[in-house]
């Protein structure tokens, strides 16, 4: 089966250069997402959702970033919230995914309210960084709950927090992503003020609160969130790795003959070798451990504890591998690695942001 094909690859790799200067994707790269169904991959098929197994979702988003970082976090991200469709009545994911060009955009951190009224709830809040908010026709956000100005409880006495999905006309968005990386994702804050949304809009991101039985709505989140994540950066590593290959290629050209020393040949490209090496290592354990698990969920099995932690830790060690393949291979690019107009600065700026989620960062 092909993941990407290569008229696609080209026509996101032709527009990522303006994109990133104009700070939001092409509208070749936002037509192209639409009509592919990227966005809607991992929706219920029950409410207009294409429900794809989660290896080929993988798969195709790490394909996607190693063309271009922008257009696959975007999509990876945007498809991801696209997913909480499973969780919702489906009478509100069907009228949410026949919108036209629907698209999720959303905040995992809690950084809002919302106070019970009536058959449900007023929202107030700010959120950071819905990669994708120029074209969500939605947006999910976490909130804390409360009721008469109290914080509800769960059954262990903490804080209740609740995730919601609300349209875009209740929305503000407010254009602050100034990230030196993935800036065609326009991954801008958004706020909602004070609107009142229907308690239908709230929802619980949990296997056993799934309205869908498909075996994408009993994976859990962060297992989830883990694979798709690691798998964007791990492709934007790969096509750093490339570029870095080419780079070196002509640094040695050009310092050839007497001035040869100044390029260690054999050296490098045992550092390159290295690089490759590690990643592809990790990479083919990474997606051996993904079509195992899914092979037993579409079984009928639930995702132990101790299952979803070796995912979690084998993308870790991924994103890992990748921090060491472009932070080892950086000082060998010279300075065209340094120019901001430059492929591979651009690919170098999108992997170190990218790599900077709260859910990728290094473990102590």
């Amino acid at each position: 089966m092909t993941i990407l094909s290569s008229r696609d690859a080209a026509r996101i790799d032709r527009y990522a250069a303006t994109a990133d200067t104009d700070g939001w994707l092409h509208p070749v790269h936002q037509a192209l997402i639409h009509h592919r169904g990227w966005l809607r991959m991992l929706a219920p098929r029950a409410v207009g959702g294409e429900e794809r197994p989660l290896p080929d979702v993988v798969r195709l988003e790490e394909a996607i970033a190693r063309v271009d970082g922008s257009v696959g976090w975007t999509v990876t991200l945007c498809a991801g919230a696209g997913w909480f469709a499973g969780f919702l009545p489906p009478h509100l994911a069907r009228a949410i995914l026949a919108t036209p060009r629907a698209c999720l955009a959303g905040s995992g951190a809690p950084t809002g309210y919302a106070d019970r009224e009536g058959d449900g709830w007023r929202v107030e809040g700010e959120w950071d960084y819905a990669s994708g908010a120029p074209m969500a026709t939605h947006f999910t956000f976490n909130a804390f709950l409360r009721a008469d100005g109290r914080p509800l409880l769960d059954a262990d006495g903490q804080p209740r927090i609740q995730a919601f999905v609300v349209p875009k006309e209740i929305v503000e968005i407010v254009p602050r992503w100034r990230s030196i990386g993935l800036r065609a994702t326009a991954s801008h804050a958004y706020r909602v003020r004070g609107a009142w949304v229907h308690a239908d809009h709230g929802f619980v991101i949990d296997p056993a609160a799934a309205r869908e039985r498909g075996p994408l709505y009993r994976f859990p989140f962060l297992p989830f969130a883990f694979v798709t994540l690691a798998a964007n950066v791990a492709g934007m590593a790969s096509h750093f790795v490339d570029l870095a290959h080419a780079c070196i290629a002509r640094r040695r050209n050009r310092f050839g003959g007497q001035n040869e020393l100044l390029i260690d040949v054999p050296a490098v490209r045992t550092v390159l070798d290295g690089a490759r090496g590690r990643l592809d290592d990790v990479r083919a354990r990474f997606y051996a451990l993904l079509d195992a698990t899914w092979a037993d969920v579409v079984a009928g099995a639930d995702v132990a504890d101790e299952q979803a932690a070796r995912m979690q830790a084998l993308a870790q060690e991924w994103v890992a591998a990748s921090r060491h393949a472009v932070d080892t291979l950086y000082p060998y690019c010279g300075l065209v690695a340094a120019s901001a107009d430059s492929a591979i600065n651009r690919v170098w700026r999108d992997f170190h942001t990218a790599s900077q989620h709260a859910l990728l960062l290094p473990q102590s």
